[in-house]
């Protein structure tokens, strides 16, 4: 791999991580994905006395179907199960296929259970944290104004981040610049809020483009 394309894909990488503090709150709502790291993080902060119970939501996705033998939620249970996590701290919504369904099934979940949704914390892989954040603010079905909520995500480095489960930085870049396609694409189409994008993330982007990390770039009317 040309070292450059590296260099200029982290530029894409720190654009998506937002820097939040984490706050105590009622839940976490831990979004699936392919990287079960991120339910170990989740975990983490349970165990941390950050959250009384996590959410687990996400059914089987792009990069998960035919792959994962069960739907990302459940997986992503067991994970924290094996953290130490109690069942009875863990719900599970396994229904959803994409980031703006995690956002509006997780609040039916919560809501049922009766569980205040006043204070959050939203877990995600890092490249995802600003594309999540966009989604919930657009997505969430209650009045985003009354939640206080938090993005993070593990606390890997970009150069650290690929492993076998997902696979190389070369995979890591094509699927970054999807995200950020969606970035600039989705507040159109209604799925999520509007984020200004700098000259030297959106260089970088086409940069990419021009090199061929385009295989998870999305087609009209795909909403994953």
């Amino acid at each position: 791999m040309d070292t450059d394309h590296i260099v200029t894909a982290e530029t894409i990488w720190k654009y998506m991580l937002l820097g939040h503090n984490m706050i105590k709150c009622n839940a976490a709502i831990v979004l699936g994905s392919h990287d079960t790291r991120v339910a170990d993080w989740a975990a983490q902060l349970y165990l941390d006395g950050f959250t009384p119970c996590l959410l687990f939501s996400g059914g089987l996705g792009n990069l998960t179907k035919g792959v994962f033998s069960q739907p990302e939620a459940d997986l992503f249970a067991d994970v924290a199960r094996g953290r130490g996590v109690t069942s009875d701290s863990i719900f599970i919504e396994n229904e959803s296929t994409n980031t703006g369904e995690n956002i509006q099934f997780s609040y039916k979940v919560l809501i049922d259970a009766g569980i205040s949704t006043d204070k959050l914390i939203l877990v995600q892989k890092p490249y995802m944290e600003r594309r999540t954040y966009a989604t919930f603010v657009k997505q969430w079905p209650g009045d985003v104004a009354k939640v206080k909520f938090v993005l993070t995500s593990p606390p890997i480095s970009f150069n650290d981040y690929p492993n076998e489960d997902v696979g190389s930085i070369h995979d890591v870049i094509h699927i970054m610049v999807g995200d950020l396609q969606r970035i600039l694409i989705y507040p159109n189409k209604g799925f999520q809020i509007y984020q200004e994008v700098p000259t030297k993330v959106l260089d970088a982007y086409e940069s990419l483009i021009q090199a061929g990390y385009t295989r998870h770039m999305i087609q009209t009317g795909d909403i994953n």
